[in-house]
């Protein structure tokens, strides 16, 4: 988990035993003729092709593995909490699930450009261990990825064989007695077939009790060239977790807020309200997939994907009745200020998914200036998610649960399935101008059908133009469209049930400029504004309503200087602001969010090397409105470092995260419950390569 990866695949990636740089590995730009500088490229994130990100009319953000595992990430949310315009974990760290924000909106999950998670607690979270970089597209991107997030995605891109022999073994301790064993072999049997497998085991607990946090991950694949214009891998992955949720959706009143009737009374901030051994969140993930590139010549290339996901689950959990009256829960059952409704909810889960992607890229001229890639695919996915539930509710003493006493719930029965179908279509035209100005055209035809008989279509476009005006300046501006099928239907007051959803769209305009004075250094700066229909909102007695028009407005600042083996630097800023003329039941995210990380390698090659790091993470209050009242979170920050000692083929290293210990809230609800911000998390790892 925190350890640098010595054997990152795909595109290519900072490799530990050549400073030389592959394109889609650094984050500074322009392919650089030193092996010692940098080169960037956007790889399948912005535009399914390779590009250079200075020749990309949007910001995109490209973080490798050693990037983030340097930084102490444990989860997939932790790798992109140092990018401008995005808030990880939103919610505190949450053991179930995922969760990205970027630009004020919840952000969806892909996997090598195909979409990964189709349901809620129907699937277990990712292993970051298990990629080699972390892609985040910013605002509406549906043209290339199909049904999407409005405000942007994160794609993870696997770890693959390369034609070499080699790896590492790490072994890591600690905070919440943490005790993980990993690995990473890559094996290179003849000099056009290779195999690599990744694996992880993870002994460890949290900081909520009676929560663990224990994991088997095991990923190997295989890649064969049968010919030099063709290239064919096969990813496989097994994982099982056995946790919990570190989410306990505490009161409002009692934690942020005094409890006026039990005025010495406070819950823990990390308190567990469940039942030890009942409460969990168990799963097991089975995924195999492979790839197809195929050059028919220097202007024609094939790209055929697929993926198969089958994901079993239980969640079982308690929470407490926060809701029935956000601004005093315990008024509804008593006046002691400790008596409360406690509900136990069962669930377990099934979900099938089956995706594939497939496009042909032409390049030609047409003129002596003009070049053309034109991307011309079609992509279809299939998921089927299948639950079965059992519950129960009682009142206990919030401070002080007889937790033996607690009953529990099996879910018995059959499922009730639920599946989407997705056909895509799409066609793109990056054309370059007298190597200066690139053009980027698109557009996509959409067909999704579920299981309840609900239909919708959809066409979005994307235009982009961007060009250099000399001393590495580049200005950009573009377009880009996304849209969003949303299973269910609208609930009115009670929970009668009304029409289905509509989808979710969404429009973008974005101005800005790339400034890459040296091939180490790519600064970003860029404004946007989002026009939002139909995002879901949950109000009163269960009701549940559908938004008219959300403008989000804001700009980011990004800047990146990074010298392979030497020195890095990381500074973000970005801000956003959501406006509504006619909902007032909306969580509104910070508006500020700014980061800055920096390491420093000390020492002599092929001698000892000290190096160190550090960062700081900073998110503006935030606000959450309903009918009731509004509860305003405090902006808070935290603070990561790293101390790291590579000596031959040794490693050790400690990092830590939220290193002075804030005790903050991530969000409170007006809906009536908080969430917590993870304490201090040391790690050490001592790890060997070969």
């Amino acid at each position: 988990m925190n350890i640098r990866v010595m054997a990152l695949s795909g595109a290519a990636l900072i490799a530990l035993w050549n400073p030389a740089v592959h394109a889609a590995e650094a984050d500074a730009a322009d392919a650089p003729s030193d092996e010692n500088q940098i080169v960037v490229t956007a790889a399948n994130a912005g535009t399914k092709t390779e590009t250079p990100l200075i020749q990309l009319p949007q910001p995109i953000k490209v973080i490798t593995a050693d990037q983030y595992l340097s930084q102490g990430a444990i989860s997939i949310s932790d790798t992109v909490k140092y990018a401008a315009g995005v808030l990880a974990n939103p919610y505190g760290r949450d053991t179930r699930v995922d969760g990205f924000n970027v630009r004020g909106i919840d952000a969806l999950q892909f996997r090598d450009g195909m979409r990964d998670i189709f349901s809620y607690y129907a699937s277990i979270t990712s292993d970051p261990y298990n990629f080699s970089r972390v892609e985040i597209v910013r605002g509406p991107a549906s043209v290339l990825f199909g049904q999407g997030s409005i405000g942007g995605l994160v794609n993870l891109v696997s770890k693959t064989p390369e034609f070499r022999t080699g790896g590492e073994l790490n072994l890591v301790y600690g905070s919440f007695d943490r005790k993980e064993a990993m690995g990473d072999v890559n094996v290179a049997l003849a000099d056009n077939l290779a195999v690599r497998f990744v694996g992880r085991v993870r002994d460890a607990d949290t900081y909520v009790d009676h929560v663990p946090d224990d994991r088997v991950m095991f990923a190997p694949s295989i890649r064969w060239q049968p010919t030099p214009d063709t290239d064919i891998v096969l990813t496989g992955l097994y994982q099982e977790d056995d946790t919990g949720s570190t989410s306990q959706f505490l009161p409002i009143v009692g934690t942020f807020r005094p409890n006026s009737a039990n005025p010495t009374g406070k819950l823990g901030q990390y308190a567990f309200v469940g039942k030890p051994g009942w409460d969990r969140y168990n799963g097991r993930s089975l995924q195999g997939g492979g790839s197809i590139t195929h050059n028919f010549s220097d202007n024609v290339r094939l790209s055929l994907k697929a993926r198969y996901i089958d994901s079993d689950l239980e969640y079982f959990t308690h929470y407490a009745d926060s809701y029935s009256n956000p601004l005093d829960p315990f008024s509804v059952y008593g006046d002691d200020g400790r008596t409360i409704g406690l509900y136990a909810d069962a669930s377990d889960a099934k979900m099938n998914v089956f995706s594939t992607d497939n496009n042909l890229q032409f390049n030609f001229n047409t003129g002596a200036n003009i070049e053309h890639k034109l991307l011309v695919g079609i992509d279809y996915s299939w998921n089927k998610v299948g639950k079965r539930y059992a519950s129960g509710f009682e009142t206990v003493d919030l401070y002080d649960i007889d937790q033996d006493a607690l009953l529990t719930y099996d879910p018995t029965g059959p499922f009730a399935y639920e599946s989407q179908k997705q056909l895509g279509v799409y066609v793109q035209d990056q054309i370059r101008f007298f190597d200066r100005v690139s053009v980027v055209l698109g557009a996509r035809r959409d067909r999704v059908t579920g299981s309840s008989g609900q239909k919708d279509n959809a066409t979005t476009f994307r235009a982009g133009i961007i060009g250099e005006i000399g001393a590495g300046i580049s200005p950009f501006f573009s377009y880009t469209e996304s849209f969003l099928p949303v299973a269910g239907n609208l609930q009115g007051p009670g929970g009668v049930v009304g029409d289905p959803f509509t989808p979710q769209t969404g429009t973008q305009f974005e101005a800005g400029v790339k400034w890459q004075p040296t091939p180490a250094t790519l600064v970003t700066v860029t404004a946007f504004k989002i026009k939002e229909r139909n995002r879901v909102l949950y109000g009163p007695l269960n009701s549940i309503t559908q938004s008219g028009e959300l403008t989000t407005k804001g700009f980011e600042i990004e800047a990146s200087h990074t010298l392979p083996g030497n020195f890095e630097l990381l500074a973000n800023y970005g801000y956003s602001k959501l406006k509504s003329e006619v909902n007032t039941s909306l969580d509104y995210m910070p508006r500020h969010t700014a980061s800055i990380w920096s390491t420093k390698t000390f020492g002599l090659v092929d001698e000892a090397q000290l190096r160190l790091g550090g960062g700081v993470v900073y998110s503006g209050k935030s606000i959450s409105t309903s009918s009731l009242w509004s509860i305003v979170t405090p902006s808070r920050t935290t603070v990561d470092g790293l101390a790291e000692i590579n000596w031959q083929n040794w490693r050790f290293a400690i990092n830590a995260t939220n290193l002075l210990n804030n005790k903050y809230y991530a969000s409170c609800l007006a809906r009536g419950d908080c969430f917590m911000g993870a304490p201090r998390n040391v790690m050490g790892t001592v790890g060997i390569r070969f």
